[in-house]
């Protein structure tokens, strides 16, 4: 039978308060005193009920990851489980237990969140786009609970939020294929209801004036992300009188259709056509030809989360809305080699 505090008092010879202020640290404990309770502490071998201990302090000494799933999550959204390793990493040096709870959708998020603010689940709360809602946000901000917002809620807002700068990502592709020598680049992505992939086509669309080069309303296709959505719109494209050069695929299934309606028409990746996707998902690089891609480094991302939050637990005044990952330019096969860019993978 294992050792309770109350063994350790009686043998000690003192209060059970007393043994709880010599375990805490407490200070108005005599040093004679301190010395014979941790004596019986070692030779009873006493550990101390650190949950019993968290509740009385109010503190549980656990962050919570909260995000929407559903099957294949892991296959449509694996951005999630990396951001997820980085937290661990930064949460796990700090001693504090790092938890994972799935929702259904937007409305059992916030019920779940209210439940865990209410019992003192958790000290603080790292959420998932996914499962981020105006109701939610605003529970956290009226309770003041420790949070953080992976991806910016698409409403205005005072919650803490970090995000990546999909504009610059769009930038970022147009600026490279442009140095290629592709002067007609079309996008197609997924629904237009998507804010991730309207911010890509705005930081496309803002370059492409800027370089002196149109972007004709024809060169750009809203669909579903999927094999064949990429497939239907890179037809519908090539079917232009004058089909594009290249081509900013939204992501890794748009692009994997896009290549076979290419190839399809007998066209070269990358002579006649160069390909650019987003996202160093491992299908980009399985794809034939491997593509280029412009790539955010997610665990980092998840890093710099933890890190806030962790910082907002213990000054819960913080607060910070910031777009903190800078994407970074892949250069594979499936673009003309510029010869002035070193990075090649």
């Amino acid at each position: 039978m294992s050792c309770t505090i109350k063994d350790v008092a009686k043998e000690a010879g003192v209060s059970t308060a007393t043994v709880s202020k010599v375990v805490n640290g407490k200070p108005s404990i005599s040093e004679p005193t301190r010395l014979r309770v941790l004596e019986v502490i070692k030779r009873l071998n006493y550990h101390p009920n650190a949950q019993a201990s968290n509740f009385a302090r109010e503190r549980s000494e656990n962050i919570l990851f909260l995000a929407v799933t559903e099957p294949c999550t892991a296959f449509h959204n694996p951005h999630m489980f990396e951001i997820m390793c980085g937290a661990q990493n930064v949460i796990r040096g700090k001693k504090y237990n790092f938890s994972f709870l799935g929702v259904s959708d937007k409305a059992s998020a916030c019920r779940e969140v209210a439940d865990l603010i209410g019992r003192k689940a958790a000290d603080g709360i790292l959420i998932h786009g996914s499962a981020t809602s105006p109701d939610l946000v605003s529970l956290l901000v009226r309770t003041g609970f420790p949070h953080v917002i992976i991806g910016r809620p698409p409403f205005p807002n005072t919650a803490c939020w970090i995000d990546i700068n999909n504009h610059v990502s769009g930038h970022l592709a147009a600026e490279y294929l442009t140095k290629c020598g592709y002067t007609h680049i079309a996008f197609i992505g997924g629904p237009y209801s998507d804010e991730i992939s309207r911010h890509r086509l705005k930081g496309f669309v803002s370059s492409m004036r800027i370089f002196g080069l149109d972007v004709p309303e024809a060169s750009v296709r809203y669909g579903t992300y999927s094999r064949q959505s990429g497939y239907e719109m890179m037809e519908d494209l090539l079917r232009e009188s004058v089909p594009p050069d290249a081509v900013i695929c939204e992501d890794n299934n748009i692009a994997m259709g896009a290549v076979s309606a290419i190839r399809k028409h007998g066209l070269e990746i990358p002579d006649n056509i160069g390909l650019i996707t987003f996202d160093n998902y491992p299908l980009s690089q399985l794809i034939d030809p491997p593509l280029t891609v412009v790539d955010i480094n997610v665990h980092k991302m998840g890093q710099q989360a933890a890190g806030i939050l962790i910082k907002k637990i213990k000054n819960p005044a913080l607060n910070i809305q910031s777009f903190t990952t800078v994407p970074e330019l892949i250069i594979r096969s499936s673009t003309r080699n510029t010869g002035d860019l070193a990075l090649r993978r």
